[in-house]
């Protein structure tokens, strides 16, 4: 079973995220629940093999490494990285999804497949009153069955890691950046952390908000109270309620932020993504989650070239 990637489903798939919209497929996992990921993220489904060589010193979730068009990538057991039984795949069939999270391919063992299923994002939810970490939205089945979504970012984080740091010559530049006001948009809480710890290694000040939803409601109020705007903005693209792309063209459409630069921040690394930022009206693009990248994107975008020790007009000076 693969996911095709024809010219017609990239452009059926490129429609979908100018009408804030998303394809899923659902699968379950151990506990028989439905879960849901989205298309864009994956690669290709295949059967899963009934044996992983064991990699020394990993999480006790990966399974080991399996063989992809000549590549090894790391295997995970979802249900396992969650906390629940593990898919018994050495002794009934289970199944691997490949997909590809912050410019690394991964395989995620899962029970079953179900099927691809297209919900507006205003169809999913985040789920209010619920603190689960890996958990960060609810839609429904076309049969009104609950699918949770996950939080994909934060399971890797746990199970493979990753780092916020950046090098000493990103931070020395990044002193450029104490007289810009800049905002975070982001659902996940492990994604909304690590950049917040980013800028933190540049030594910059800055707001933050779990949803597009939430953060355009807060900017128009800021407008209206007369606040001045930000100078940039970093939005996730995969948020319930409101896509990315729908909340970088609400953004231009307000005179305050016509102008104000606006990066795209995204696990969705596939090449189109930089193309759907342009058109829906955002300066730049960056895959999630390399701190370096994320840095040069912000000083570039902002057009920061100078370290701390040279002269540099902050913003607002002439």
């Amino acid at each position: 079973m693969a996911i095709t990637t024809s010219l017609d489903e990239a452009l059926k798939r490129t429609s979908l995220s100018r009408s804030n919209q998303m394809e899923m497929l659902t699968f379950r996992l151990s506990d028989g629940q439905l879960y849901g990921i989205n298309v864009f993220k994956i690669i290709e489904i295949l059967e899963s093999p009934n044996r992983f060589d064991r990699m020394p010193h990993a999480n006790q979730a990966v399974k080991g490494a399996v063989d992809f068009r000549g590549k090894p990538i790391v295997a995970i057991d979802l249900s396992e990285a969650l906390g629940m039984e593990p898919v018994p795949f050495d002794r009934q069939l289970a199944y691997l999804i490949i997909c590809e999270y912050s410019q690394q391919l991964n395989a995620f063992i899962v029970a079953s497949p179900e099927t691809l299923i297209t919900r507006g994002w205003d169809e999913i939810h985040k789920p209010d009153g619920i603190q689960a970490r890996s958990l960060v939205a609810i839609a429904y089945s076309d049969t009104g069955e609950t699918i949770l979504l996950l939080d994909i970012e934060g399971i890797l984080a746990d199970v493979v890691g990753y780092t916020s740091e950046v090098t000493d010559e990103l931070a020395s530049r990044g002193a450029a950046l104490k007289n810009y006001r800049i905002l975070l948009v982001d659902d996940s809480r492990t994604a909304l952390a690590m950049m917040q710890q980013t800028l933190n290694h540049l030594g910059t000040t800055h707001s933050s908000q779990s949803s597009a939803v939430q953060a355009l409601a807060w900017l128009e109020e800021r407008d209206k109270q007369g606040e001045p705007p930000f100078d940039l903005i970093i939005s996730d693209i995969e948020m319930p309620g409101m896509d990315g792309f729908t909340f970088t063209r609400s953004l231009r459409s307000m005179p305050s932020y016509e102008k104000t630069k606006i990066i795209l921040h995204s696990s969705m690394s596939n090449p189109t993504n930089r193309l759907k930022a342009e058109e829906a009206g955002a300066d730049d693009f960056v895959a999630k989650f390399a701190p370096n990248e994320l840095a040069e994107h912000i000083l570039n975008v902002l057009e920061l070239e100078l370290s701390d020790d040279d002269f540099f007009i902050t913003p607002g000076e002439t």
